[in-house]
Formats: C-alpha cells, sequence, structure tokens
C-alpha cells in the first residue's frame, strides 16, 4: 500500500505532465506584441488583453495575430485562473506563401497552435482549412472546456496573393 506522501507526489507529477501537455503547441509559441490594462485592481495584476502574434508553422509567410484576455487577481497572479473564451484573430500574407517543407500537406482544420486557458480543463486552439475555390487560407480561433465546449469563436481568411511578380501557389496542391 503506498504512503499517503507517494500518493500525493504521484498527484503532483500527474498535475504537472497534465499542464505540460496542456501548453504544448504545434510550434515554438506566439510572440507577445503588447499588453493592456482593462481594469485596475490594487494588490494584485490587473485583468489585460494581450495581443499575441503567431506564424504559421508549416505555411511560410504567413501569420495570425490574436487579442485574448488576461485574468488578473489573486487566481491570475498564481496562474489558476480560467481565462475568459473571447478571443479575435486577424491572419494576413507578408511575403511570397509557399511550404516550409516541400511535399508537406495538411489536413481540413489541422492544428497551427494550441494554448492552455485554465489549469486543466480549457485550451484555446488556432485551425487551419483552405478554401480551394477562392485560393484562401482560412483561420479559425476557438476554445473549447473538457467538459462543455464554448461557441466564442473568430475566423480571418488569407487570399494567397502574387508575389514579386511570381503567379501564387494553389492551396489546394497542400489539401491531404
Amino acid at each position: 500500500m503506498k504512503s499517503s506522501v507517494e500518493t500525493i507526489s504521484l498527484c503532483t507529477i500527474a498535475l504537472g505532465a497534465a499542464l505540460a501537455a496542456g501548453s504544448v503547441s504545434a510550434q515554438e509559441g506566439p510572440d507577445l506584441i503588447f499588453r493592456k490594462s482593462t481594469d485596475f485592481k490594487l494588490l494584485t495584476p490587473n485583468d489585460k488583453l494581450a495581443t499575441y502574434v503567431v506564424d504559421d508553422p508549416i505555411i511560410e509567410n504567413v501569420a495570425c495575430a490574436y487579442t485574448a484576455h488576461e485574468k488578473g487577481g489573486v487566481a491570475g497572479m498564481f496562474g489558476v485562473a480560467e481565462q475568459t473564451s473571447e478571443v479575435s484573430l486577424a491572419c494576413n500574407q507578408y511575403g511570397p506563401v509557399k511550404l516550409r517543407k516541400e511535399n508537406e500537406k495538411f489536413s481540413q482544420g489541422d492544428l497551427v497552435i494550441s494554448e492552455r486557458r485554465s489549469l486543466l480543463w480549457k485550451q484555446m486552439h488556432i485551425v487551419r482549412g483552405c478554401d480551394a475555390k477562392r485560393n484562401m487560407l482560412i483561420y479559425m480561433i476557438y476554445s473549447d472546456k473538457l467538459i462543455e465546449g464554448s461557441p466564442e469563436n473568430s475566423t480571418s481568411a488569407v487570399p494567397i496573393q502574387p508575389w514579386g511578380g511570381a503567379t501564387p501557389p494553389q492551396c489546394k496542391d497542400w489539401v491531404k
């Protein structure tokens, strides 16, 4: 029979593994551009809106900017606050669009990045698709919750434009 110290140690290890798995993303992670306080809290951190930019990990020269609420207060100070699901998204082409690895393909709805939004239960995801008819990359940001989902989401379209006089690639060629 296990002692209570062993049980607590195993629970701590399991919690740490769950937190680490929750923060794993499809790439290194987003770049914080800036934060703005939305309300004042006297002795603890303020609630903030934070704007991040993340590059698409498999499509070169496409980046998505998103703004998310970050709760302050005591729970926010210790990193255990459940963040809200309201997030905005805007994606753009900033150079010639191409796959980072030749012959790499993606499925409709493939994950671009995933980020933990609460201690255990909520995740925010950015996923990608291709509108072959219009030659546009479509990105959607949403959050999910283990117990109940969230309808909060935002969508952004990136029409693949010619760059430097070259004919633009067709996103339909990149879809599995």
